[in-house]
C-alpha cells in the first residue's frame, strides 16, 4: 500500500461526471420556469409548489436537506478523529419523527400557513413573529456559507483548483435554479442530488473496503486502533461526546431542525395531506440513518487504510475534513470517473442545502419582513419577481461569507455550536406557544432573547478558546510507523527540537467546557423557563388561544382535565342535592 503523497487529480471522465451534474441541476430550473405546464410565477406555486408535492421528491429533499457536504466530509473526519461515539446520534432519530409527526406538524399544516413564523404572530404579536424570523435568517447565513465551503474544500483537494475560484461558480448555479424554478425545481434537484449522494458514497465505501481487506479487516484494524468507543455512560456535561451528550443532546438539535424549521415544515406543507406527510418523514428517518451510518462507517473504513500512517501528521492534507477527498484520490486510480462521481455527491449535497436555505430564506423574508409592512398589496407577478431578486441577493452574501468559514476548525462542531445559537431559543419559542397556554408574548420575546444571548456568549467564547489552543479535545492514537524512512527521520527531528513546546491546557469557565451537543437543549430549556416565568409575572396570558395554535398532545391533555374537572363538579353537585 502506498503512502506518498497523491498528485492524481481530475481526469476528461471525472470533469465530465461533475459537469453534467451541474447541467442537469441547471436544466430543472429552467424547465419549471419555462417549459413546465404549472408556471412559477406565484406565491404559492414558487414557496409551496402548489401543495401539490409527490412523496417520492419531498422525502429525497428532506433526506438532502439534513446530510450536507458538512455530513459527508464532517462525519468521516469526526470518526477517524475521536472513535465511533458519534455514531449513536442514531439513537434518536426515531424519536424525534414521532416527535414531529404527532405534537409539532399538525399545528403547522391545521393553520396552512406558508412561513412557520406566522403562527408566532397568531399564537403571540408581531414582535415575537419578527424576533423569530431574525433567529431563523441568522441561523441560515451562519450556515449556508459552511455548506458552500466544504464541497469547494473537497474540489480543490482533487483537483488543485483554489477553492475560492470554484466557490462562485458552484454557487452561481444554485442561485440559478433556485431563483427560476422555485420549490418544485428546488425538490427535484434535491431528488437526483440524493441519489448522486448515495451512488457516490456506496462505490468510495465499497471501493475502500475492497482495499483493506474487506469488513472484518476494516473493524480490527479500527478496534486495535481504539475506535470502536460507542458506550461511554459518563454523564459528566463537560466531555465532548458520550453516549449522553450524543443521544440527548441530538435529540433536541435535530428537533429544532425539523420540527419548526422553516426549510423542514416548508417542504411538509407542500404536501396534499398530513398524512402524507407523516409518511415522508418516515421515509425521511430511513434514509437518514442510512446516509449517517455510511458517512460514519467511511471513518472507520479510512482509519483501516491509513492506520499506519496518518496523512495529517505527515503533512499530506491540513485538516481532518480533508481525508475523505484525499483518501478518493488514493484509491481511485483502478475506477476511472470516481472521484468526480465523488465530488459530484458532495457537491450534490451542498447544493441541496443551499438550494433548500435559498428557498426558505425568501419566503420568510417576503411573507415576514415585507409583506405585513407593504399598505398596498403586490401582484403575483411582481411578487415572484420580488422574490427571485431575494434569492440572489442572499445568495451573494453567503458567498462572501465563505472566507469567514476557512478559519473555523472542525466542521461538525463548528456547524453545531454556531447553529444552537439559535436552534434553542427558536425551538423554546414554538414549545412554549404550542405545548404551555398560559404563556404570553412578554414572556416569549424574553425569553427568546435572554436564550439567544446565554448560547451565543457560550458558542462563541468557546470557539475563541479553541481558537487560542486553550481548549482542546482528547484525539484517538494515530500512527506514523507506515510511512517513509526518509519522511519519519525528518518528522522526528522537528519534533524532538528543543525549540518546539507544547502550549499547556488552560482552566476555563465551565460553561465553555460543556459539551456542545447540549446547547440547543440549553437554549430551548432557557427559553422555555424564562418564558414561564416572565409571563406568569406580567398576568399570564388573557386572551382566549385557538385549539388549532395548540399541539394535539397538550390539547387533548387539557380537554381531558377540563371533562374531568366537569365530571367532579357534577358529582359534587349531586351529591349536596
Amino acid at each position: 500500500m502506498n503512502m506518498e503523497e497523491v498528485d492524481t487529480y481530475f481526469d476528461i471522465f471525472d470533469y465530465i461526471v461533475f459537469a453534467a451534474m451541474l447541467i442537469v441541476s441547471s436544466w430543472i430550473g429552467v424547465y419549471f420556469a419555462f417549459f413546465a405546464k404549472i408556471k412559477q410565477n406565484t406565491t404559492s406555486q414558487y414557496l409551496m409548489g402548489g401543495k401539490t408535492m409527490g412523496i417520492f421528491p419531498i422525502s429525497m429533499s428532506l433526506i438532502a436537506s439534513y446530510i450536507s457536504g458538512i455530513s459527508i466530509l464532517g462525519m468521516p473526519a469526526e470518526i477517524y478523529t475521536y472513535g465511533t461515539q458519534f455514531w449513536m446520534i442514531l439513537t434518536s432519530e426515531t424519536i424525534v419523527s414521532l416527535t414531529m409527526a404527532f405534537a409539532y406538524l399538525p399545528v403547522f399544516y391545521k393553520l396552512q400557513i406558508t412561513s412557520t413564523y406566522e403562527y408566532l404572530n397568531l399564537r403571540f404579536n408581531e414582535t415575537v413573529r419578527l424576533l423569530g424570523s431574525i433567529l431563523f435568517l441568522t441561523k441560515m447565513l451562519l450556515y449556508i456559507p459552511i455548506v458552500i465551503y466544504v464541497p469547494a474544500l473537497a474540489f480543490s483537494q482533487v483537483t488543485g483548483i483554489n477553492l475560492h475560484l470554484v466557490t462562485p461558480l458552484v454557487c452561481t448555479v444554485c442561485i440559478f435554479y433556485t431563483t427560476l424554478g422555485g420549490l418544485k425545481a428546488v425538490v427535484w434537484t434535491d431528488t437526483i442530488q440524493t441519489v448522486m449522494m448515495f451512488g457516490a458514497l456506496t462505490a468510495v465505501m465499497f471501493m475502500g473496503v475492497s482495499s483493506v481487506g474487506g469488513f472484518g479487516e476494516v473493524w480490527r484494524r479500527s478496534e486495535d486502533g481504539g475506535r470502536i468507543d460507542f458506550f461511554n455512560f459518563d454523564w459528566d456535561p463537560t466531555i465532548r461526546h458520550t453516549f449522553w451528550t450524543v443521544a440527548i443532546g441530538n435529540y433536541f438539535s435535530w428537533l429544532a431542525s425539523c420540527s419548526i424549521n422553516q426549510a423542514m415544515v416548508q417542504r411538509c406543507l407542500a404536501m396534499p395531506s398530513l398524512k402524507s406527510a407523516r409518511i415522508t418523514i418516515v421515509i425521511l428517518v430511513v434514509g437518514i440513518m442510512a446516509l449517517i451510518s455510511m458517512c460514519c462507517y467511511m471513518g472507520l473504513v479510512i482509519f483501516a487504510y491509513y492506520h499506519k500512517c496518518d496523512p495529517i501528521t505527515r503533512g499530506s492534507i491540513h485538516k481532518s475534513d480533508q481525508l475523505l477527498p484525499y483518501f478518493v484520490m488514493h484509491i481511485s486510480s483502478s475506477m476511472p470517473g470516481l472521484p468526480g462521481l465523488f465530488v459530484s455527491g458532495v457537491f450534490s449535497a451542498a447544493l441541496s442545502s443551499m438550494s433548500t436555505g435559498l428557498n426558505s430564506m425568501t419566503g420568510v423574508i417576503f411573507e415576514d419582513l415585507i409583506k405585513p409592512r407593504i399598505k398596498k398589496p403586490l401582484s403575483e407577478a411582481r411578487a415572484s419577481f420580488l422574490m427571485k431578486v431575494i434569492v440572489v441577493l442572499i445568495g451573494s452574501i453567503c458567498v462572501a461569507l465563505v472566507f469567514v468559514v476557512e478559519k473555523m476548525g472542525a466542521l461538525i462542531q463548528a456547524t453545531g455550536s454556531l447553529s444552537a445559537i439559535t436552534a434553542g431559543p427558536l425551538l423554546g419559542i414554538f414549545t412554549l406557544g404550542m405545548f404551555f397556554p398560559n404563556a404570553n408574548a412578554t414572556g416569549a420575546l424574553v425569553g427568546g432573547l435572554m436564550s439567544g444571548c446565554l448560547i451565543g456568549w457560550i458558542s462563541v467564547g468557546t470557539q475563541m478558546k479553541m481558537a487560542q489552543g486553550v481548549i482542546r479535545f482528547p484525539q484517538k492514537y494515530v500512527s506514523i510507523e507506515g510511512c517513509s524512512a526518509n519522511w519519519v527521520a525528518e518528522y522526528l527531528s522537528l519534533t524532538l527540537s528543543s525549540e518546539i513546546k507544547d502550549k499547556p491546557v488552560q482552566d476555563t469557565f465551565i460553561l465553555y467546557r460543556l459539551s456542545y451537543m447540549y446547547y440547543t437543549l440549553v437554549g430551548a430549556v432557557t427559553a422555555v423557563v424564562v418564558g414561564f416565568i416572565t409571563s406568569f409575572l406580567t398576568g399570564g396570558n388573557e386572551k382566549l388561544i385557538h385549539e388549532d395554535l395548540l399541539s394535539p398532545v397538550i390539547y387533548r391533555f387539557l380537554k381531558r382535565t377540563k371533562q374531568t374537572d366537569a365530571k367532579n363538579e357534577n358529582e359534587i353537585a349531586m351529591t349536596e342535592n
